[in-house]
Parts: structure tokens; sequence; C-alpha cells
């Protein structure tokens, strides 16, 4: 059966750390940057902007946080103007030192083509995400996940 809107994209993982550790590297710029971005303007608040860089890209964006409860859920939304999307973190608390993590990006917008590669990078984006999170928080190792994906020379 196919669902009525599967214009959006997923990624879920468990991470060994409590739940208050895990959400605070989702909305603190020191942390997330060990993992993800290089440079966050502020931590997320919610009804704040906040600008995100990926300086090995020269890239950055705005931020819209429009969640955040804390422990709980983040919800953003990011993209070029007319091209914005949500993204939701969803914590799940499993017990005092385990937490799942799930992320969907949503409000996929274009013709099949579009959406589906929409969908194809935003699942191995935020999939390498997660795991460079899971790295950093459970082992302090830095993996460069996000770095590597797209190497000098094959970008």
């Amino acid at each position: 059966m196919k669902a009525a809107n599967n214009h959006f994209a997923k990624a879920e993982m468990l991470i060994r750390k409590p739940v208050s550790e895990v959400f605070k590297a989702f909305v603190d710029p020191e942390i997330t940057s060990k993992f993800w971005f290089t440079k966050g303007s502020g931590k997320l608040e919610e009804d704040q902007t906040t600008e995100w860089t990926w300086e090995m890209y020269g890239f950055s964006l705005q931020v819209k946080t429009h969640v955040l409860h804390e422990n709980k859920k983040i919800v953003i939304e990011w993209g070029a103007p007319n091209e914005t999307t949500i993204v939701e973190w969803i914590f799940t608390e499993l017990n005092e030192s385990e937490t799942f993590v799930s992320i969907i990006n949503s409000g996929l917008k274009g013709d099949a083509d579009k959406i589906i590669d929409q969908v194809r990078n935003s699942t191995e984006g935020f999939t390498l995400v997660l795991a460079g999170a899971k790295a950093f928080l459970e082992h302090n190792i830095r993996l460069n996940l996000v770095l590597d994906r797209f190497p000098k020379g094959l970008a």
C-alpha cells in the first residue's frame, strides 16, 4: 500500500547516552560542530533564527526553530527561499543511559525525480549525522563523516 504522503526522509539511531546529553548535542553548536556543521551563530531557541555554516563547503544557511521541547523534540525550518523543508528530531529516552533519536525531513517539493533525489540525499545525510553524533557522544571520536561525504576532487 502506498503512503498518502511519502515526501519525507527519515533516519534513526540509538545513542547510548542520557537524553539530556543527546538533546543538548543538537541544540548547542559548540557540540554539534564536532560531528555536523563547523560553526553555528548560537544555540537553538524557539522562535529564533540561527545560522549554521559548513566551512569546508563554503556554505551557510538560516535555521528557524519552531519547536524546542527540552529532551523531547526539536522542529526547525531550513533551506533556500521557496524550497524550505521541516526537520523534526524526536528524542525517546529508553532508560537513563540510552536515547533513541528519530530525524524526519518533510515538506519536500518538486516532481517525482526531484523528491526521490531529496529523500535519498536527506536520508543519507542525516544517517551520517546520527552516526557521527553516536561516535562523538559515546566514544569522543570525531569521524569526519560530513566532511568526507564530498571529498575534494569528487564534489
